[in-house]
């Protein structure tokens, strides 16, 4: 029977965690109540570098539940991705499989076991996918489609409306392992293992309590993150912009010729000026893009360590690691 590790990422989860510890709790226990998973399964809470009491009610929880509930310490806030990643690479070694999942609860914990009956017949990866957006403001909604469909226009090979509720199996968990790139984007990554996959649907809930860590900044920073990290489409975009604009200038000068052959010259003072506004903004725009890549291909080449495990709390050991 497999051993079954949840790995949740936390940052300043305080109001929540002992909810969503409950709730995986039992979801463990009825899963091995049915056969489907290993006795030694637990929940994995990896604290991102939290300011509130996480750790310490994950150090609670561990007490109470020394065989259910285990831990990871981050040495300092590095950011969801990265979390995630720490706890899929601890979890690694610890289990058979992996389900990741948020600690506010809004994805719907029943379909694990839909995840695993997936897994034992054969599937590698699991995605979990909303059936819709009704829960989502009418903004939210809108910008999500349009970010996917951005994504797909990119060559960015994703799920659509997949965010990174997944069921992983151990080898699949090992191969992403092998992907050492610092601009992390675990929805474009996982769909480049190619092991065998399926999905699963699920109405999204209204969070448990707390509130969001991902506010707008922060979704259009992973945006950009994804599409700048998966595709240079970007730049392909901007060259074709410039191949335009320098043949609409030739038509240009050749008007410009001719009204100076004919005679037919006026003061172009305000075409004049917007040209330049408009060209001197096309510039900087290109220059900044490339330099965004430019800062990527910077962060990479440096191999600083993408996060540092201060601490691990497990049902065996509790360890200090660096990775």
């Amino acid at each position: 029977m497999e051993k079954l590790a949840i790995v949740v990422p936390c940052y300043n989860e305080e109001e929540v965690l002992k909810i969503a510890s409950k709730t995986l709790r039992e979801v463990l226990d009825d899963l091995v109540k049915k056969g489907k998973i290993a006795e030694e399964s637990f929940i994995l809470f990896v604290n991102d570098g939290s300011k509130d009491r996480t750790w310490e009610l994950i150090e609670e929880e561990h007490r109470e539940f020394p065989k259910r509930v285990c831990g990871v310490k981050l040495a300092g806030n590095v950011g969801h991705q990265y979390a995630l990643t720490a706890g899929l690479i601890t979890a690694k070694d610890l289990s058979d499989v992996t389900v990741s999942i948020d600690a506010d609860l809004q994805d719907d914990v029943t379909v694990i076991e839909e995840m695993i009956d997936q897994f034992h017949a054969g599937n590698d990866i699991v995605y979990g996918v909303r059936k819709e957006r009704k829960t989502d403001t009418f903004f939210k909604r809108t910008t999500a489609q349009c970010f996917y469909k951005l994504m797909n226009f990119m060559g960015v090979k994703s799920v659509y409306n997949h965010a990174d509720f997944r069921l992983m199996s151990k080898r699949a968990v090992e191969e992403f392992s092998k992907y050492q790139e610092n601009n992390l984007y675990l929805r474009g990554i996982v769909p480049l293992i190619g092991y065998q996959t399926e999905k699963v649907y699920y109405d999204r809930k209204e969070r448990v309590a707390g509130e969001s860590k991902y506010p707008l900044k922060k979704m259009l920073a992973l945006a950009f993150n994804g599409i700048s990290s998966f595709s240079v489409k970007p730049i392909s975009m901007v060259l074709g912009l410039g191949f335009v604009i320098v043949f609409l200038s030739v038509i240009a000068a050749i008007y410009a010729l001719i009204s100076y052959f004919t005679g037919n010259v006026e003061p172009g003072w305000t075409s004049l000026i917007l040209s330049v506004w408009f060209l001197g903004g096309l510039n900087l725009l290109a220059i900044g893009l490339v330099g965004q890549y430019i800062g990527k291909i910077y962060m990479e080449v440096k191999h600083r360590p993408r996060y540092n495990v201060e601490k691990v709390l497990s049902s065996e050991t509790e360890t200090d690691d660096a990775h």
